[in-house]
């Protein structure tokens, strides 16, 4: 007996890291100490010494239940993105820059090619949100996972400037919400959405084209979560303080608008201030969804919402299309009860 009849193949562990690296090399910072392959990841700090008093963030998430579609598609290569993005927006949602990314990826097999192609996305998001893939874990488990399931989350750290970060306590009357689109349906509601689709969801299925899709069932559902951080970086440099910064993830609109505010600020969202990606319609009007719930569970096309203050409005949308992301003035902030009003 060994620890391959066990069902944990050590040598596959090592091709997996070697196939990586090439990877992982691409989203390196100068700030980066040592190689892939330590105990530990290790990070130069020495730059933060420049800020007056510098404060870390970080956020944890994983991409739920969107891996299923993964093993459908049998396509793995962006799902790493999606990890990414869901740590990696929450800390620039608070005014962070992303210093570096851990990956944690939960395997009933160690196929190397295949968890390399995972780590092949993750590297990407670490890419497009400019911070280093420093460590991570591929954690087999035999017995407990079906051979050809995985599931993926990580870790990201970052930094801001004390005075820089974004705590909604600025927020007032007068101010205007501008949303940055979405790609999609990002990496929440998957649940539902696979309960919306059970009869879809098969190889065939996914391959389907919809004319109001304009692609692919398959690919309209695993596009890969949207990085904003160049986006709020760009509004940064342009001189704007964002007043208040919500990440629409789990509990779409209802649950995360309101996170940003203070006590006695109402947010007002105009439901046709933008249009709707046809992805959630196309739900919607399958599985007869309440609107409530559908702005309740998803992102309905808007990513981020930001609170700004009236004169910066024009600004603060150049900026963010200028980081390649598209941009529309949503709604407005009144005095009223905590929450949100759709309207």
């Amino acid at each position: 007996m060994d620890y391959k009849k066990a069902g944990v193949d050590i040598e596959a562990g090592y091709k997996s890291v070697e196939l990586m690296k090439e990877h992982v090399k691409k989203t390196m910072r100068p700030e980066v100490l040592g190689g892939l392959g330590g105990f530990s990841g290790a990070f130069s700090l020495a730059k933060i010494k420049e800020m007056e008093e510098p404060v870390l963030l970080s956020g944890t998430d994983g991409c739920g239940t969107k891996v299923k579609l993964a093993f459908i598609m049998d396509k793995h290569d962006t799902i790493g993105i999606d990890a990414v993005a869901m740590c990696v927006n929450d800390v620039a949602c608070a005014g962070g820059e992303p210093l570096f990314f851990l990956d944690y990826i939960a395997c009933g097999k160690n196929i190397p090619e295949k968890i390399a192609t995972i780590v092949a996305g993750v590297a990407e998001g670490c890419r497009q949100s400019e911070c280093a893939l420093i460590g991570g874990e591929t954690a087999e488990h035999p017995g407990l996972m079906p051979e050809d399931d995985y599931d993926l989350a990580g870790f990201a750290v970052g930094v801001a400037d004390k005075k820089d970060i974004i705590t909604g306590e600025n927020i007032k009357a007068g101010d205007v919400l501008v949303g940055i689109a979405s790609s999609g349906v990002h990496s929440n509601g998957f649940s539902l959405v696979r309960k919306v689709f059970e009869n879809e969801l098969t190889k065939e299925g996914l391959n389907t084209y919809y004319d109001e899709l304009g692609k692919t069932l398959g690919e309209a559902l695993i596009a890969p979560t949207r990085i904003y951080v160049k986006a709020l970086k760009a509004v940064k440099e342009a001189g704007v303080k964002i007043n208040g910064c919500s990440h629409i993830t789990g509990g779409g609109f209802q649950e995360n608008i309101p996170r940003m505010l203070p006590e006695g600020a109402r947010a007002v969202v105009k439901k046709d201030s933008y249009e709707i990606p046809p992805i959630f319609t196309m739900m919607q009007k399958k599985a007869n969804i309440a609107e409530d719930m559908m702005y309740n569970t998803f992102n309905m096309g808007l990513g981020m919402v930001l609170s700004v203050n009236a004169e910066d409005v024009d600004t603060v949308v150049k900026a963010i299309e200028s980081a390649g992301d598209k941009a529309f003035v949503v709604g407005h902030i009144e005095a009223g009860e905590k929450g949100v009003t759709l309207c």
